[in-house]
C-alpha cells in the first residue's frame, strides 16, 4: 500500500460557497489589478467573465516575495524561488478558461508553486486539490491560501505526475509545468467529459494541449506555444533532464 501523502486544508472546507480571498483594507495594487485584467487578458481575447472576476479579485502579489511586489502585475512570469516562478498572468487565465468551470467541479492542479493558480480555481470551482512535490512551496502557498481564505483548496506533498487517485475522478485538471508527454495517470483520472489542460515538450519547445475526455473517446487539441519549467516526476521529466 502507498504511503499516504501529507495534506492540509487551507482552512475549513466551505462547500457551498467559497469567500473570496480577502485583502487588505486600501489595497494599494487594485488599480494595477484592474489595468491588467483590462490590458494585458481581456484584450487579448480572454472573455469568461469568472474567469475576469477572479483574475480581478485575487492578490497576486500576495503570493510573490517582498521585493518583487512591484511587479505583480506585468505581464510576466516571476522567480518563486525553489528554481520555480509563478506565471504569466494572460496563461494563468488563458489555461483557466480552457477548463470550462461553471462553479461545481472539483479540479485537480498539479504544481502548487506559489499557490496563486490555486486561489483562482478556487473562485470558479466547488472544491480545488492541488499538489506540490517541494515541501517548502507546499508550505509557504498554504499560509498565503489560508490567510485570504481560499477555503475549498487542499493541498498536498507528492508527485505529481502520479496525479491524486484518493480524489479522482476529477472534471478538471490543469498542469502548470511541462511534461514530456502527457501522464497515463492524470488522464485515467479524468472524469467523463472533463478537460486536461498541460503544455507539453522540452526546454525550447513546448505546446499548450487540451485533452477532453468525450463519449467517443479522449480528444486533443493543441493551442500555443507556451514556455514552463520542467514536470518533475515518475511520470514526467528527472531532476537533471534539463541541466
Amino acid at each position: 500500500m502507498p504511503p499516504r501523502l501529507p495534506t492540509w486544508r487551507a482552512l475549513k472546507w466551505l462547500r457551498s460557497s467559497p469567500e473570496p480571498p480577502k485583502h487588505e483594507a486600501g489595497d494599494p495594487f487594485a488599480v494595477a489589478r484592474a489595468r491588467m485584467v483590462e490590458e494585458q487578458i481581456s484584450a487579448r481575447g480572454i472573455h469568461d467573465e469568472r474567469v475576469l472576476a477572479a483574475l480581478r479579485t485575487v492578490p497576486r502579489h500576495a503570493f510573490l516575495p517582498e521585493h518583487l511586489r512591484q511587479d505583480a502585475y506585468l505581464d510576466t512570469p516571476l522567480p518563486i524561488g525553489s528554481h520555480q516562478t509563478i506565471s504569466q498572468p494572460y496563461i494563468v487565465a488563458l489555461m483557466t478558461e480552457l477548463l470550462g468551470l461553471d462553479g461545481d467541479e472539483r479540479v485537480l492542479e498539479v504544481g502548487t508553486g506559489s499557490g496563486y493558480q490555486a486561489a483562482v480555481l478556487s473562485l470558479l470551482a466547488r472544491e480545488v486539490f492541488t499538489i506540490e512535490r517541494r515541501a517548502e512551496l507546499a508550505a509557504r502557498a498554504l499560509q498565503v491560501l489560508a490567510r485570504l481564505h481560499c477555503g475549498n483548496v487542499e493541498v498536498v506533498v507528492g508527485d505529481g505526475t502520479c496525479g491524486l487517485a484518493a480524489h479522482a475522478p476529477y472534471h478538471g485538471i490543469i498542469v502548470t509545468a511541462a511534461a514530456p508527454h502527457v501522464p497515463q495517470p492524470l488522464l485515467d483520472q479524468l472524469a467523463p467529459g472533463g478537460t486536461l489542460v498541460l503544455p507539453v515538450g522540452e526546454a525550447s519547445s513546448q505546446v499548450l494541449e487540451v485533452w477532453r475526455r468525450t463519449p467517443a473517446g479522449l480528444e486533443r487539441e493543441e493551442v500555443a506555444p507556451v514556455a514552463f519549467v520542467p514536470l518533475i516526476g515518475e511520470h514526467g521529466w528527472s531532476d537533471d533532464a534539463w541541466g
